[in-house]
């Protein structure tokens, strides 16, 4: 009877989600989550319902508890350190995703996520291999583009700087001039 409990709570979470109703979802899912307490699966699912309504900490709970029965998901790691790094806990959110890239090295979400935590903590040098290899994995995306640019400068290599900005116009033409802007750094883009 559980099984098709659930199958059946699943189901209206999910239309719940497909018509926005992000409160409603969460109540379904809180409804399995009760049934099946200690499903890893089920509490992430949960994690990031509360996370998306702002309840930060109640999401890193659930997150933590995931991982305590199963902590080899990824994705799992790298949620537990978006929301630590969202507290400005970038020492604990830069643990959740080196744990996360030693399960998937590619996850570029997470290499970005390491990148700006060491930004944060001053570690711009280290920061670089990472935003690195976001940026392999995600040519098109302007995200790890703009880090890198903003770190090369503020490590004074501003030709570097200047090569990823030009780089940048090549996809993201608004956005690398946007980066000549507050760089200072001229890399003949016009607005």
């Amino acid at each position: 009877m559980s099984a098709l409990k659930v199958w059946y709570l699943r189901q209206m979470a999910t239309w719940s989600t497909f018509f926005r109703q992000q409160e409603m979802a969460l109540e379904y899912w809180e409804r399995i989550q009760a049934i099946r307490p200690s499903d890893p699966s089920v509490l992430a699912t949960v994690a990031g319902l509360h996370a998306s309504a702002g309840r930060r900490e109640r999401a890193v709970l659930l997150l933590r508890q995931s991982i305590s029965l199963d902590s080899s998901q990824a994705y799992v790691h790298f949620n537990l350190g978006f929301l630590l790094q969202q507290d400005d806990l970038h020492l604990e959110a830069l643990e959740a995703f080196d744990r996360a890239l030693a399960i998937n090295p590619k996850l570029d979400q997470a290499l970005y996520g390491k990148g700006l935590s060491l930004i944060k903590l001053g570690r711009v040098e280290d920061a670089l291999e990472p935003l690195r290899a976001n940026t392999r994995l995600q040519p098109l995306s302007p995200y790890g583009f703009y880090q890198m640019a903003h770190a090369f400068n503020r490590l004074g290599r501003r030709d570097e700087a200047r090569k990823v900005i030009v780089q940048l116009s090549g996809f993201e033409p608004q956005v690398a001039r946007q980066l000549q802007r507050e760089t200072g750094i001229d890399a003949g883009l016009t607005d």
